[in-house]
């Protein structure tokens, strides 16, 4: 009786060898929940970059006669059950005299379809493509309120859209500054080393001792009223980013003090490379894995401190859209913040932004650890 050899290795060897051969990418993409967590990203970056044609009204457009309108209803069947093209009826607003309240009650004598693709206000897409053409909307009088409107009458789905670009785009530009300031302060401390090191890290622990949230808020009082909102905004992108770096650059150093000992960065030394040129092409790539980590997991950090100013009203100023004085004005009517849940939009929104930054930070981490890569 003959016995077959056979030399395929066992299941979790030749798991593990596959995963050796995938790119970081390729074993992000195969993260079921990061995949799903980096798609939810592209989408609210996307929905962001694209507001003007995406929404059916621009961020300023309002109509003060329907002001704090419930979401408009859309029908799909007529009065005789049969299914039809989506389509809602104009609304009227009325107070009733004996509560005071007043109420909007709809117009039924004639329907309006909800196009798609309809000629609507004037933009500029991403400051220099002109257009008038929205993805959906209706003929006035009607109009399409999503997630209903705000005490001056504009529509909060799309004004939802337009708070995403300064809430988002915060974070990127938080890390365009404090990231290479970071990254550099941090390696050059940590590869000259002696009382140079000494120094450096004793300023950026005087740095990182300073109260960002209670400095902004100082100087939210002495700037001038009438200061615009993209410059309130680049003041706040400019301070989260100058305080933010010095935590960056202690973690930076540390990292630097173990590979500056490393035979490549000693041969390099050696062989007459001068230090700041070691730094840059032989110390900081060898910490772009942790970079690129904390790179993820930084910019919800910015993105809630814009919200939480524009929340207490220290940042983008009305009519401005942010998604943090879209939810400051919800709680201005907190008493009827029951009867609209709606106006907590935006709170989702950046819950969702947190959630889907942090999945995929996480998954980054196990991703890029040389540690993990043969695990099953």
């Amino acid at each position: 009786m003959s016995t077959v050899a056979t030399d395929a290795p066992p299941p979790a060897a030749a798991k593990a060898a596959e995963r050796k051969r995938m790119t970081p990418w390729q074993r992000l993409w195969r993260d079921k929940v990061a995949r799903t967590a980096f798609i939810g990203l592209c989408v609210l970056y996307g929905c962001a970059a694209f507001a003007d044609p995406l929404t059916p009204y621009g961020m300023f457009w309002n109509d003060s006669e329907l002001a704090n309108a419930a979401p408009t209803r859309i029908y799909w069947q007529d009065r005789s059950g049969a299914i039809r093209s989506p389509y809602v009826f104009p609304v009227e607003r009325t107070f009733d005299p004996a509560t005071f309240e007043q109420k909007y009650t709809e117009k039924r004598d004639v329907r309006y379809p909800i196009k798609l693709f309809v000629k609507g206000e004037p933009y500029s897409m991403l400051g220099f493509i002109p257009g008038d053409i929205h993805l959906f909307g209706v003929d006035a009088p009607a109009r399409l309120f999503l997630l209903g409107s705000d005490i001056n009458g504009r529509d909060n789905f799309s004004r939802l859209f337009f708070g995403g670009q300064k809430s988002l785009t915060i974070g990127f530009l938080g890390l365009l500054i404090s990231f290479p300031v970071g990254i550099i302060y941090g390696a050059v401390s940590g590869f000259v080393g002696g009382w140079v090191d000494n120094v450096m890290m004793r300023i950026a622990e005087a740095i990182m001792s300073v109260p960002t949230f209670y400095l902004l808020i100082g100087m939210a009082a002495i700037l001038p009223a009438g200061m615009a909102s993209w410059q309130r905004f680049a003041l706040i992108t400019v301070i989260l980013s100058f305080i933010g770096w010095a935590g960056l650059a202690r973690i930076i150093r540390g990292m630097v003090l173990s590979i500056r000992e490393e035979e490549f960065v000693q041969a390099a030394v050696a062989a007459g490379m001068s230090e700041f040129k070691t730094v840059l092409k032989h110390v900081i790539p060898q910490t772009a894995s942790f970079v690129i980590v904390a790179a993820t997991l930084q910019v919800p950090n910015f993105i809630l401190s814009e919200s939480g100013l524009s929340f207490i009203g220290l940042g983008i100023q009305q009519p401005d859209a942010s998604w943090g004085n879209m939810l400051k004005a919800a709680l201005d009517n907190v008493n009827d913040l029951i009867k609209q849940p709606w106006l907590i939009a935006p709170g989702f929104a950046i819950f969702i932004t947190i959630l889907c930054y942090n999945t995929v930070g996480d998954v980054l981490r196990d991703v890029l650890d040389p540690k993990m890569h043969g695990t099953s």
